[in-house]
């Protein structure tokens, strides 16, 4: 089981004292944040993609995650999501097989169609096409990183002859792939057909949402001939909130759920959490909280926890970082040990992916 954090990047007023970060200083923060995350030990970073304010995640994550590779060693960095539908997957391919190389395999993609409309004509694009734009690039973006030349003729993007995609992934394995999605079923039949991983972001929707998604995923991974459905690859999303004292937590936490755009000034905090997986109380309340999804998804592989958004200054989510990395994880990853049973996989790691690549197909492999 991989446990990690993932940023939106936005930049909100601290409504306890008024203040708004630069985006200078959100963008240092977010550095620091990540750093944070592989001291504690947590094994994935991830960064969303946005193209507008409020938020200063970049619009090129290769940018800031190059970065990161460069000031850490052993974290997985993630996206939350790579925009399939405005990027160029030529591009992608190109950008993120490079920091493979940069960071000597310690990344992944989580490809997503993006929830911001205006960000398709900026791009030339019309959001009527989402989802034939998600289909189609991920279709050309698969086969750039596994064929050393492609011919190409789709709708969307001018046509490829004999196009080879460089650098070649490092040791001849793409990045693992995540779609992420929250209600769209044709993208959880998209991550099923080609055998990649299926990411319910889990934040704003129920649990009980997200199982029947992931169960027509895992059904579909199954259909395809990747393994039984229980061992298809899942993620999560979710936010927490902690403090010693589940009374302090909700006391602390509660001006910055009712002044934050992202949460839409509609329900009570009370609500909120009884009905989506924000979580906010002492630690052992989120252990319960999360070892819950288990039942309702089955066994999964990732779960990212979203912790610095809604303007909570650095030193607070510093503090969050510990209480998640020295009382929540180190139970998490044994309680989900032990419920594991033995045939469903682990995380992907490129590691793995090079070790299954050299036992199934020895001769995609790059000396």
């Amino acid at each position: 089981m991989q446990f990690g954090i993932f940023t939106v990047g936005d930049v909100t007023t601290d409504p306890t004292t008024g203040q708004t970060p630069s985006q200078n200083n959100r963008i240092k923060a977010i550095l620091a944040i990540a750093r944070k995350a592989e001291e504690i030990g947590l094994d994935v970073f991830a960064t969303g993609e946005h193209h507008n304010p409020p938020f200063v995640a970049p619009a090129n994550p290769t940018v800031l995650l190059s970065h990161i590779a460069a000031q850490t060693e052993r974290i997985i960095l993630s996206t939350s999501t790579t925009l399939i539908t405005t990027n160029d997957p030529v591009r992608l391919a190109e950008d993120y097989a490079y920091l493979q190389h940069l960071s000597d395999g310690r990344v992944d993609l989580m490809m997503g169609r993006g929830n911001t409309g205006p960000v398709y004509p900026w791009f030339g694009k019309d959001i009527r096409d989402g989802l034939p734009l998600a289909i189609e690039n991920y279709a050309l973006l698969h086969r750039l990183w596994r064929e050393e030349s492609v011919d190409w003729e789709g709708k969307n993007r001018t046509p490829l002859q004999g196009f080879t995609s460089t650098p070649r992934p490092l040791d001849g394995v793409a990045p693992f792939v995540w779609h992420g999605s929250i209600r769209s079923p044709e993208i959880a039949e998209q991550a099923a057909y080609y055998g990649d991983g299926y990411f319910h972001n889990h934040i704003f929707w129920p649990t009980s949402h997200a199982a029947k998604m992931i169960a027509f995923y895992r059904q579909r991974f199954e259909h395809y001939g990747h393994g039984s459905a229980d061992q298809a690859i899942v993620g999560l999303g979710g936010q927490v909130f902690m403090r010693k004292n589940s009374q302090d937590a909700v006391r602390e936490f509660r001006p910055y759920f009712d002044s934050a755009p992202v949460y839409g000034h509609g329900p009570s905090l009370e609500d909120f959490t009884q009905q989506t997986p924000l979580t906010v109380g002492s630690p052992q309340q989120v252990i319960e909280r999360t070892l819950s999804f288990r039942d309702a998804v089955g066994d999964y592989q990732r779960q990212l926890f979203l912790m610095d958004h809604a303007g909570l200054p650095l030193k607070t989510v510093l503090e969050q970082l510990d209480m998640l990395g020295e009382e929540v994880v180190p139970v998490l990853r044994k309680e989900f040990a032990a419920r594991k049973p033995a045939h469903v996989p682990d995380g992907p790691t490129h590691a793995s992916l090079v070790e299954s690549a050299h036992t199934n197909h020895p001769e995609v492999l790059t000396p």
